[in-house]
């Protein structure tokens, strides 16, 4: 879920006398809860990994605590652009990188499609790639990440 939407769903949310919302979308899952006319969040991936991101105002005490027990990759690879992703160079084709693959510095793992040009993506560590964080055909944004590599 981009920041703007992020950003938008946690003003309607302190605006209003809605005390909690959760979203689930193909991105993942947002959770916003208000307590004491402050909202806090939380962003969890699909794979109910939940990742810390900062709130939005300072939680006092008697406000409800999410708890989060963050995940550290080794190494995350992120979009360089904006665009479309895609895992293989046509429909139907295999993959270039599936879970549990050990890739090498430089090889192919995905393409971004932006302004009808095909950009290929290549690894730029070494390693086994552990978790694939896009859908193909989803849209990205510039600095998303897309894979996790150890």
């Amino acid at each position: 879920m981009d920041l703007r939407k992020l950003k938008t769903l946690i003003d309607l949310v302190s605006d209003s006398n809605v005390s909690e919302l959760e979203i689930t979308e193909a991105e993942g899952k947002v959770r916003i809860v208000k307590g004491g006319g402050q909202v806090m969040q939380a962003y969890a991936a699909p794979v109910q990994q939940v990742a810390p991101v900062a709130h939005a105002q300072p939680v006092s005490e008697a406000a409800p605590v999410l708890a989060a027990a963050p995940v550290v990759a080794e190494h995350v690879v992120k979009s360089p652009m904006v665009g479309t992703f895609y895992l293989s160079a046509s429909p139907g084709a295999k993959p270039f990188v599936e879970v549990g693959d050990s890739i090498k510095a430089g090889e192919t793992i995905c393409i971004i499609e932006a302004m009808k040009i095909l950009n290929e993506i290549e690894a730029d560590k070494s390693g086994t790639v552990s978790r694939i964080l896009c859908d193909n055909g989803q849209a990205v944004e510039y600095g998303q990440p897309l894979f996790e590599i150890e």
